[in-house]
Protein backbone atom coordinates (compact mmCIF):
# COMPACT_ATOMS: atom_id res chain seq x y z
CA UNK A 1 0.00 0.00 0.00
CA UNK A 2 1.02 3.75 -0.57
CA UNK A 3 0.17 6.40 1.17
CA UNK A 4 -0.62 9.74 -0.24
CA UNK A 5 2.51 11.56 1.29
CA UNK A 6 5.01 8.68 -0.33
CA UNK A 7 2.97 8.81 -3.67
CA UNK A 8 3.30 12.59 -4.24
CA UNK A 9 7.32 12.38 -3.07
CA UNK A 10 7.38 9.63 -5.55
CA UNK A 11 6.03 12.00 -8.44
CA UNK A 12 6.95 15.61 -7.35
CA UNK A 13 9.71 17.38 -9.04
CA UNK A 14 12.60 17.40 -6.72
CA UNK A 15 14.15 20.33 -8.72
CA UNK A 16 12.51 22.81 -10.20
CA UNK A 17 9.09 22.17 -11.71
CA UNK A 18 5.64 23.19 -12.70
CA UNK A 19 3.17 23.90 -10.03
CA UNK A 20 0.18 22.28 -9.87
CA UNK A 21 -2.60 23.86 -8.36
CA UNK A 22 -5.98 22.25 -6.44
CA UNK A 23 -8.79 23.69 -8.95
CA UNK A 24 -11.21 23.41 -6.26
CA UNK A 25 -9.24 25.68 -3.85
CA UNK A 26 -6.23 26.99 -5.32
CA UNK A 27 -4.18 25.21 -2.95
CA UNK A 28 -0.80 24.27 -4.01
CA UNK A 29 -0.68 20.80 -4.93
CA UNK A 30 2.89 20.01 -5.87
CA UNK A 31 5.50 20.73 -8.30
CA UNK A 32 5.22 18.67 -11.07
CA UNK A 33 8.72 17.96 -13.52
CA UNK A 34 8.86 19.16 -16.56
CA UNK A 35 10.64 16.59 -19.11
CA UNK A 36 12.07 17.76 -22.46
CA UNK A 37 12.54 16.36 -25.43
CA UNK A 38 15.82 14.68 -24.89
CA UNK A 39 13.89 12.95 -21.94
CA UNK A 40 11.58 11.67 -24.65
CA UNK A 41 14.53 10.39 -26.91
CA UNK A 42 16.01 8.41 -23.68
CA UNK A 43 12.21 7.45 -22.67
CA UNK A 44 11.75 5.89 -26.45
CA UNK A 45 15.05 4.36 -26.94
CA UNK A 46 14.42 2.33 -23.34
CA UNK A 47 11.32 1.16 -24.73
CA UNK A 48 12.24 0.54 -27.99
CA UNK A 49 15.19 -1.73 -26.33
CA UNK A 50 12.60 -3.74 -23.75
CA UNK A 51 9.90 -4.84 -25.85
CA UNK A 52 11.56 -7.57 -27.63
CA UNK A 53 11.57 -9.53 -24.34
CA UNK A 54 8.41 -8.28 -23.02
CA UNK A 55 6.54 -9.63 -26.62
CA UNK A 56 8.65 -12.67 -26.08
CA UNK A 57 6.87 -13.67 -22.46
CA UNK A 58 3.80 -14.71 -24.51
CA UNK A 59 0.12 -13.65 -23.91
CA UNK A 60 0.12 -15.95 -20.58
CA UNK A 61 2.94 -14.22 -18.82
CA UNK A 62 1.55 -10.75 -19.99
CA UNK A 63 -2.13 -11.34 -18.05
CA UNK A 64 0.07 -12.81 -15.14
CA UNK A 65 1.48 -9.58 -15.23
CA UNK A 66 -1.35 -7.27 -15.98
CA UNK A 67 -3.46 -8.85 -12.98
CA UNK A 68 -0.56 -7.76 -10.65
CA UNK A 69 -0.86 -4.27 -12.09
CA UNK A 70 -4.68 -4.47 -11.04
CA UNK A 71 -3.86 -5.48 -7.29
CA UNK A 72 -0.75 -2.63 -6.99
CA UNK A 73 -3.83 -0.35 -8.29
CA UNK A 74 -6.19 -1.49 -5.43
CA UNK A 75 -3.90 -1.59 -3.09
CA UNK A 76 -2.98 1.97 -3.48
CA UNK A 77 -6.69 2.89 -4.25
CA UNK A 78 -7.32 6.14 -1.68
CA UNK A 79 -3.83 7.62 -2.29
CA UNK A 80 -4.58 7.68 -6.21
CA UNK A 81 -7.93 9.05 -5.52
CA UNK A 82 -6.93 11.55 -3.48
CA UNK A 83 -4.45 12.70 -5.32
CA UNK A 84 -6.63 12.32 -8.73
CA UNK A 85 -9.40 14.52 -6.47
CA UNK A 86 -6.74 17.56 -5.53
CA UNK A 87 -5.04 17.62 -9.15
CA UNK A 88 -8.19 17.17 -11.30
CA UNK A 89 -10.95 18.66 -8.93
CA UNK A 90 -13.11 15.57 -9.18
CA UNK A 91 -15.10 14.64 -5.89
CA UNK A 92 -13.87 11.22 -4.48
CA UNK A 93 -17.52 10.22 -4.20
CA UNK A 94 -20.38 9.62 -7.23
CA UNK A 95 -18.94 8.49 -10.64
CA UNK A 96 -15.59 10.31 -9.95
CA UNK A 97 -12.61 9.89 -8.18
CA UNK A 98 -12.51 6.54 -6.46
CA UNK A 99 -14.74 5.55 -9.66
CA UNK A 100 -12.22 6.16 -11.44
CA UNK A 101 -9.13 4.05 -10.03
CA UNK A 102 -11.44 1.60 -9.63
CA UNK A 103 -12.13 1.94 -13.45
CA UNK A 104 -8.81 1.47 -13.95
CA UNK A 105 -7.98 -1.58 -12.18
CA UNK A 106 -11.16 -3.14 -13.72
CA UNK A 107 -9.77 -2.45 -17.02
CA UNK A 108 -6.36 -3.95 -16.57
CA UNK A 109 -8.00 -6.81 -15.73
CA UNK A 110 -10.43 -6.74 -18.49
CA UNK A 111 -7.58 -6.45 -20.34
CA UNK A 112 -5.78 -9.44 -19.24
CA UNK A 113 -9.09 -11.68 -19.48
CA UNK A 114 -10.18 -11.20 -23.19
CA UNK A 115 -8.69 -14.45 -25.82
CA UNK A 116 -6.89 -13.33 -28.76
CA UNK A 117 -6.30 -16.91 -31.03
CA UNK A 118 -5.74 -17.05 -34.61
CA UNK A 119 -8.72 -16.91 -36.83
CA UNK A 120 -8.41 -19.17 -39.40
CA UNK A 121 -9.89 -17.88 -42.71
CA UNK A 122 -9.27 -20.42 -44.81
CA UNK A 123 -9.45 -24.43 -44.04
CA UNK A 124 -10.50 -26.51 -46.99
CA UNK A 125 -8.19 -28.62 -49.96
CA UNK A 126 -6.63 -25.29 -51.29
CA UNK A 127 -5.07 -24.65 -48.32
CA UNK A 128 -5.25 -23.11 -45.27
CA UNK A 129 -4.81 -19.20 -44.04
CA UNK A 130 -4.50 -18.07 -40.66
CA UNK A 131 -4.58 -14.22 -39.31
CA UNK A 132 -2.32 -13.63 -36.43
CA UNK A 133 -1.80 -10.26 -34.46
CA UNK A 134 1.69 -9.46 -33.37
CA UNK A 135 3.25 -6.60 -31.29
CA UNK A 136 3.58 -3.15 -33.04
CA UNK A 137 6.91 -2.02 -30.91
CA UNK A 138 6.54 0.84 -28.96
CA UNK A 139 3.26 2.47 -28.14
CA UNK A 140 3.03 6.38 -27.65
CA UNK A 141 -0.14 7.46 -25.94
CA UNK A 142 -1.04 11.20 -25.13
CA UNK A 143 -4.21 11.28 -22.44
CA UNK A 144 -6.39 14.17 -21.61
CA UNK A 145 -7.11 16.01 -18.37
CA UNK A 146 -10.36 14.85 -17.43
CA UNK A 147 -10.16 11.55 -16.79
CA UNK A 148 -6.30 10.96 -16.42
CA UNK A 149 -5.88 7.89 -14.85
CA UNK A 150 -8.79 6.26 -16.79
CA UNK A 151 -7.96 6.81 -20.71
CA UNK A 152 -4.38 6.18 -19.65
CA UNK A 153 -5.02 2.55 -18.74
CA UNK A 154 -7.25 2.29 -21.77
CA UNK A 155 -4.52 3.06 -23.69
CA UNK A 156 -1.36 1.42 -22.02
CA UNK A 157 -3.46 -1.63 -20.91
CA UNK A 158 -3.93 -3.35 -24.08
CA UNK A 159 -0.66 -1.88 -25.70
CA UNK A 160 0.61 -4.22 -22.87
CA UNK A 161 -1.00 -7.21 -23.56
CA UNK A 162 -0.26 -7.20 -26.88
CA UNK A 163 3.37 -7.52 -26.17
CA UNK A 164 3.84 -3.43 -26.92
CA UNK A 165 6.07 -1.27 -24.55
CA UNK A 166 4.47 2.20 -24.07
CA UNK A 167 5.77 5.87 -24.05
CA UNK A 168 3.10 8.16 -22.21
CA UNK A 169 2.85 11.87 -22.85
CA UNK A 170 -0.34 13.94 -20.15
CA UNK A 171 -2.20 16.53 -20.05
CA UNK A 172 -0.12 19.28 -18.50
CA UNK A 173 -2.93 19.92 -16.62
CA UNK A 174 -3.14 16.62 -15.06
CA UNK A 175 0.68 14.98 -14.98
CA UNK A 176 0.52 13.83 -11.84
CA UNK A 177 -2.10 11.82 -11.77
CA UNK A 178 -0.24 10.07 -14.47
CA UNK A 179 2.78 9.96 -13.06
CA UNK A 180 1.75 8.71 -9.73
CA UNK A 181 -0.54 5.89 -11.68
CA UNK A 182 2.54 4.75 -13.83
CA UNK A 183 4.76 4.56 -10.89
CA UNK A 184 2.15 2.20 -8.70
CA UNK A 185 2.15 -0.01 -12.11
CA UNK A 186 5.77 0.02 -12.54
CA UNK A 187 6.28 -1.54 -8.87
CA UNK A 188 5.19 -4.46 -10.92
CA UNK A 189 5.88 -4.06 -14.59
CA UNK A 190 9.53 -5.29 -16.28
CA UNK A 191 11.95 -1.95 -16.06
CA UNK A 192 11.45 0.66 -19.26
CA UNK A 193 7.85 -1.19 -20.16
CA UNK A 194 5.93 2.06 -19.24
CA UNK A 195 7.70 5.12 -19.46
CA UNK A 196 5.81 8.91 -18.65
CA UNK A 197 6.78 11.92 -20.26
CA UNK A 198 5.65 15.19 -18.67
CA UNK A 199 6.16 17.86 -21.09
CA UNK A 200 4.76 20.98 -22.82
CA UNK A 201 3.53 20.39 -26.64
CA UNK A 202 7.48 19.97 -28.29
CA UNK A 203 7.34 16.83 -26.41
CA UNK A 204 3.81 15.46 -27.65
CA UNK A 205 5.02 16.73 -31.47
CA UNK A 206 8.29 14.75 -30.94
CA UNK A 207 6.32 11.99 -29.66
CA UNK A 208 3.75 11.54 -32.79
CA UNK A 209 6.40 12.28 -35.38
CA UNK A 210 9.05 9.92 -33.88
CA UNK A 211 10.40 7.16 -35.85
CA UNK A 212 10.79 4.95 -33.34
CA UNK A 213 7.29 4.43 -32.49
CA UNK A 214 5.02 2.92 -34.30
CA UNK A 215 1.66 3.95 -33.00
CA UNK A 216 0.13 6.63 -31.52
CA UNK A 217 -3.20 6.18 -29.35
CA UNK A 218 -4.55 10.27 -28.72
CA UNK A 219 -7.38 11.48 -26.89
CA UNK A 220 -8.45 14.50 -27.00
CA UNK A 221 -9.82 17.77 -29.46
CA UNK A 222 -10.71 17.44 -32.98
CA UNK A 223 -7.85 19.68 -33.91
CA UNK A 224 -4.90 17.95 -31.94
CA UNK A 225 -5.74 14.95 -33.74
CA UNK A 226 -5.74 16.33 -36.94
CA UNK A 227 -2.12 17.93 -35.99
CA UNK A 228 -1.40 14.27 -34.86
CA UNK A 229 -2.26 12.89 -38.27
CA UNK A 230 -0.40 15.21 -40.04
CA UNK A 231 2.80 14.94 -38.38
CA UNK A 232 2.77 11.30 -37.87
CA UNK A 233 2.31 10.87 -41.90
CA UNK A 234 6.45 10.46 -42.69
CA UNK A 235 6.56 7.14 -40.45
CA UNK A 236 2.65 5.99 -41.67
CA UNK A 237 2.33 5.52 -38.13
CA UNK A 238 -0.84 3.56 -36.76
CA UNK A 239 -3.39 5.93 -34.78
CA UNK A 240 -6.38 5.32 -32.43
CA UNK A 241 -8.14 8.63 -32.02
CA UNK A 242 -10.64 9.85 -29.55
CA UNK A 243 -11.64 12.73 -30.68
CA UNK A 244 -14.72 15.43 -30.09
CA UNK A 245 -18.22 14.30 -29.11
CA UNK A 246 -21.26 17.12 -29.26
CA UNK A 247 -23.55 13.67 -27.73
CA UNK A 248 -26.68 14.01 -28.57
CA UNK A 249 -29.68 12.40 -26.39
CA UNK A 250 -33.31 12.07 -28.44
CA UNK A 251 -36.46 11.92 -25.84
CA UNK A 252 -38.99 10.18 -27.48
CA UNK A 253 -42.91 11.28 -26.91
CA UNK A 254 -43.33 8.25 -24.71
CA UNK A 255 -40.90 8.02 -22.23
CA UNK A 256 -41.83 8.57 -18.43
CA UNK A 257 -39.86 12.09 -17.85
CA UNK A 258 -39.53 11.08 -13.91
CA UNK A 259 -38.23 7.10 -15.01
CA UNK A 260 -35.56 9.27 -16.71
CA UNK A 261 -34.40 12.12 -15.11
CA UNK A 262 -31.80 10.85 -13.31
CA UNK A 263 -30.27 9.01 -16.02
CA UNK A 264 -30.08 11.79 -18.48
CA UNK A 265 -28.52 13.85 -15.62
CA UNK A 266 -25.84 11.27 -15.23
CA UNK A 267 -25.08 11.18 -19.01
CA UNK A 268 -25.01 14.94 -19.55
CA UNK A 269 -22.95 15.60 -15.97
CA UNK A 270 -20.48 12.68 -14.96
CA UNK A 271 -17.80 14.39 -14.00
CA UNK A 272 -19.11 17.82 -14.60
CA UNK A 273 -19.49 17.54 -17.71
CA UNK A 274 -15.84 16.81 -18.51
CA UNK A 275 -16.42 13.24 -20.48
CA UNK A 276 -16.42 12.96 -24.20
CA UNK A 277 -18.86 10.69 -24.55
CA UNK A 278 -21.11 12.53 -22.11
CA UNK A 279 -24.11 14.17 -23.61
CA UNK A 280 -23.90 17.77 -24.49
CA UNK A 281 -27.13 18.47 -25.93
CA UNK A 282 -30.48 16.87 -25.85
CA UNK A 283 -33.49 16.89 -28.08
CA UNK A 284 -37.13 16.65 -26.11
CA UNK A 285 -40.15 16.14 -27.82
CA UNK A 286 -43.06 19.29 -27.67
CA UNK A 287 -45.75 16.70 -25.98
CA UNK A 288 -43.09 16.26 -22.83
CA UNK A 289 -40.44 19.18 -23.11
CA UNK A 290 -41.48 21.49 -20.01
CA UNK A 291 -42.00 17.76 -17.63
CA UNK A 292 -38.63 16.56 -18.89
CA UNK A 293 -37.29 19.97 -18.15
CA UNK A 294 -38.79 20.40 -15.02
CA UNK A 295 -38.28 16.73 -13.91
CA UNK A 296 -34.26 17.20 -14.61
CA UNK A 297 -33.64 20.80 -13.04
CA UNK A 298 -35.58 18.75 -9.71
CA UNK A 299 -32.58 16.13 -10.24
CA UNK A 300 -29.96 18.78 -10.13
CA UNK A 301 -31.11 20.77 -7.41
CA UNK A 302 -30.71 17.50 -4.91
CA UNK A 303 -26.69 17.36 -6.61
CA UNK A 304 -23.98 18.76 -4.55
CA UNK A 305 -21.22 20.52 -5.92
CA UNK A 306 -18.32 21.68 -3.61
CA UNK A 307 -14.59 20.67 -2.74
CA UNK A 308 -13.51 17.07 -3.39
CA UNK A 309 -12.16 16.09 -0.41
CA UNK A 310 -15.84 16.54 0.93
CA UNK A 311 -17.38 12.98 1.34
CA UNK A 312 -21.00 14.63 0.42
CA UNK A 313 -20.38 16.41 -3.04
CA UNK A 314 -20.20 14.70 -6.27
CA UNK A 315 -20.00 17.45 -8.31
CA UNK A 316 -16.25 19.26 -8.65
CA UNK A 317 -15.22 22.54 -10.55
CA UNK A 318 -13.77 22.99 -13.90
CA UNK A 319 -10.27 21.31 -13.75
CA UNK A 320 -8.65 24.82 -15.51
CA UNK A 321 -9.64 28.49 -16.12
CA UNK A 322 -9.85 27.85 -19.82
CA UNK A 323 -12.57 25.53 -19.24
CA UNK A 324 -14.22 27.51 -16.98
CA UNK A 325 -14.19 30.49 -19.43
CA UNK A 326 -15.46 28.84 -22.37
CA UNK A 327 -18.48 26.93 -20.29
CA UNK A 328 -19.19 30.87 -18.90
CA UNK A 329 -19.35 32.33 -22.42
CA UNK A 330 -21.15 29.99 -24.34
CA UNK A 331 -24.08 30.60 -21.45
CA UNK A 332 -24.00 34.27 -21.46
CA UNK A 333 -23.97 33.94 -25.08
CA UNK A 334 -27.83 31.60 -24.76
CA UNK A 335 -28.80 34.04 -22.10
CA UNK A 336 -28.52 36.90 -24.52
CA UNK A 337 -29.91 35.57 -27.46
CA UNK A 338 -33.17 35.38 -25.44
CA UNK A 339 -32.74 31.14 -24.25
CA UNK A 340 -34.28 30.35 -20.87
CA UNK A 341 -31.95 29.65 -17.76
CA UNK A 342 -33.76 27.40 -15.82
CA UNK A 343 -31.00 26.62 -13.39
CA UNK A 344 -27.70 27.54 -12.25
CA UNK A 345 -25.83 30.48 -14.82
CA UNK A 346 -24.64 32.66 -12.09
CA UNK A 347 -21.14 31.86 -10.67
CA UNK A 348 -20.60 33.22 -7.57
CA UNK A 349 -17.67 36.19 -8.59
CA UNK A 350 -15.58 35.69 -5.35
CA UNK A 351 -15.34 31.96 -4.71
CA UNK A 352 -11.98 30.10 -4.58
CA UNK A 353 -11.98 27.72 -7.54
CA UNK A 354 -13.20 27.30 -10.99
CA UNK A 355 -16.60 26.00 -9.74
CA UNK A 356 -19.47 26.41 -12.29
CA UNK A 357 -23.26 26.07 -11.35
CA UNK A 358 -25.14 22.99 -13.10
CA UNK A 359 -26.49 24.81 -15.77
CA UNK A 360 -30.17 23.71 -17.78
CA UNK A 361 -30.79 25.99 -20.64
CA UNK A 362 -34.17 25.51 -22.15
CA UNK A 363 -35.77 27.44 -25.24
CA UNK A 364 -33.23 27.46 -27.11
CA UNK A 365 -32.35 27.54 -30.94
CA UNK A 366 -30.53 24.16 -32.43
CA UNK A 367 -27.65 26.34 -33.73
CA UNK A 368 -26.98 28.20 -30.48
CA UNK A 369 -23.36 27.99 -30.13
CA UNK A 370 -23.94 26.41 -26.72
CA UNK A 371 -25.37 23.53 -28.58
CA UNK A 372 -23.51 23.45 -32.01
CA UNK A 373 -20.11 23.81 -29.99
CA UNK A 374 -19.07 20.94 -27.12
CA UNK A 375 -19.02 23.07 -24.18
CA UNK A 376 -17.44 20.35 -22.05
CA UNK A 377 -18.74 21.84 -18.66
CA UNK A 378 -22.03 21.67 -16.46
CA UNK A 379 -24.16 23.32 -18.83
CA UNK A 380 -26.78 21.35 -20.89
CA UNK A 381 -28.98 22.97 -23.46
CA UNK A 382 -32.44 21.27 -24.11
CA UNK A 383 -34.01 21.76 -27.64
CA UNK A 384 -37.69 21.07 -28.67
CA UNK A 385 -38.52 19.10 -31.77
CA UNK A 386 -42.06 17.94 -32.91
CA UNK A 387 -41.21 15.20 -35.40
CA UNK A 388 -38.63 12.23 -34.90
CA UNK A 389 -37.33 12.90 -38.55
CA UNK A 390 -37.07 16.92 -37.21
CA UNK A 391 -35.00 15.59 -34.36
CA UNK A 392 -32.64 13.18 -36.52
CA UNK A 393 -31.66 15.54 -38.70
CA UNK A 394 -30.38 17.94 -35.51
CA UNK A 395 -28.67 15.12 -34.07
CA UNK A 396 -26.84 14.10 -37.32
CA UNK A 397 -26.28 17.96 -38.24
CA UNK A 398 -22.97 18.47 -36.70
CA UNK A 399 -19.16 16.87 -38.07
CA UNK A 400 -18.79 14.85 -35.27
CA UNK A 401 -20.19 11.88 -34.06
CA UNK A 402 -18.77 9.97 -30.71
CA UNK A 403 -21.96 8.84 -29.07
CA UNK A 404 -25.51 9.32 -28.45
CA UNK A 405 -28.89 8.68 -27.10
CA UNK A 406 -32.57 7.56 -27.66
CA UNK A 407 -34.74 7.32 -24.50
CA UNK A 408 -38.24 6.05 -24.88
CA UNK A 409 -40.42 3.24 -23.05
CA UNK A 410 -40.36 1.35 -26.26
CA UNK A 411 -37.26 -0.07 -26.97
CA UNK A 412 -38.21 -1.27 -30.50
CA UNK A 413 -39.26 2.48 -31.74
CA UNK A 414 -35.61 3.52 -29.76
CA UNK A 415 -33.37 1.07 -31.65
CA UNK A 416 -35.27 1.97 -34.65
CA UNK A 417 -34.46 5.85 -34.27
CA UNK A 418 -30.69 4.83 -32.95
CA UNK A 419 -29.49 3.00 -36.21
CA UNK A 420 -30.36 6.45 -38.41
CA UNK A 421 -27.85 8.26 -35.68
CA UNK A 422 -24.24 9.11 -37.51
CA UNK A 423 -22.30 8.19 -34.23
CA UNK A 424 -20.25 5.50 -32.87
CA UNK A 425 -22.06 4.36 -30.37
CA UNK A 426 -26.08 4.41 -29.72
CA UNK A 427 -27.41 4.20 -26.09
CA UNK A 428 -30.79 3.40 -25.29
CA UNK A 429 -31.85 4.89 -22.23
CA UNK A 430 -28.82 5.49 -20.90
CA UNK A 431 -25.64 7.51 -21.54
CA UNK A 432 -21.74 7.06 -21.87
CA UNK A 433 -22.03 4.05 -20.33
CA UNK A 434 -18.92 2.34 -21.72
CA UNK A 435 -18.32 -1.24 -21.10
CA UNK A 436 -14.17 -2.98 -21.03
CA UNK A 437 -15.90 -5.77 -23.12
CA UNK A 438 -17.67 -3.69 -25.97
CA UNK A 439 -15.74 -1.48 -28.68
CA UNK A 440 -15.94 2.10 -28.11
CA UNK A 441 -14.82 4.43 -30.91
CA UNK A 442 -16.35 7.46 -33.32
CA UNK A 443 -17.93 7.90 -36.17
CA UNK A 444 -17.16 11.47 -38.81
CA UNK A 445 -14.41 13.53 -36.93
CA UNK A 446 -14.93 12.16 -33.93
CA UNK A 447 -11.85 9.92 -34.81
CA UNK A 448 -11.30 6.34 -35.92
CA UNK A 449 -10.22 3.11 -34.64
CA UNK A 450 -11.57 1.08 -31.64
CA UNK A 451 -10.57 0.61 -28.65
CA UNK A 452 -12.06 -1.99 -25.46
CA UNK A 453 -12.50 -5.62 -25.92
CA UNK A 454 -10.84 -8.02 -28.21
CA UNK A 455 -11.13 -5.48 -31.56
CA UNK A 456 -9.48 -3.28 -29.55
CA UNK A 457 -6.80 -5.87 -28.53
CA UNK A 458 -6.81 -6.09 -32.54
CA UNK A 459 -6.04 -2.34 -32.63
CA UNK A 460 -2.87 -3.05 -30.59
CA UNK A 461 -1.66 -5.13 -33.04
CA UNK A 462 0.11 -5.72 -36.64
CA UNK A 463 -2.23 -7.98 -38.46
CA UNK A 464 -0.13 -11.08 -40.40
CA UNK A 465 -1.22 -13.75 -42.21
CA UNK A 466 0.06 -17.16 -42.70
CA UNK A 467 -1.23 -18.80 -45.51
CA UNK A 468 0.19 -22.32 -46.23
Amino acid sequence: MTTYSDLLAAVAATGEGRDIHDPATGDLVAAAPVHTVDDLEKAVAAARAAQPSWAALGHAARREVLNRAADAVDASAEALAELLSREQGKPLNGPNARFEVGGAAAWLRAAAAFDLEPEVLVDDDGGRAELHFRPLGVVGAIGPWNWPMMISVWQLAPALRMGNTVVMKPSEYTPLSVLALAAVLNQVLPADVLHVVSGGRDVGETLSAHPDVDKIMFTGSTATGKAIIRSSADTVKRLTLELGGNDAGIVLPDADPQAIAEDLFWGAFINTGQTCAAMKRLYVHTDIYDDVVTALADVAARMPMGVGLDETNVLGPLQNKAQYNIVANLVEAARDAGARIVVGGNPEAEQPGYFYPTTLVADIDNDNPLVAQEQFGPALPIIRYSTVDEAVAMANGLDVGLGASVWSSDKDAAREVAARIQAGTVWINKHGAVDPRVPFGGAKQSGYGLEFGVEGLKHLGAPQVISY
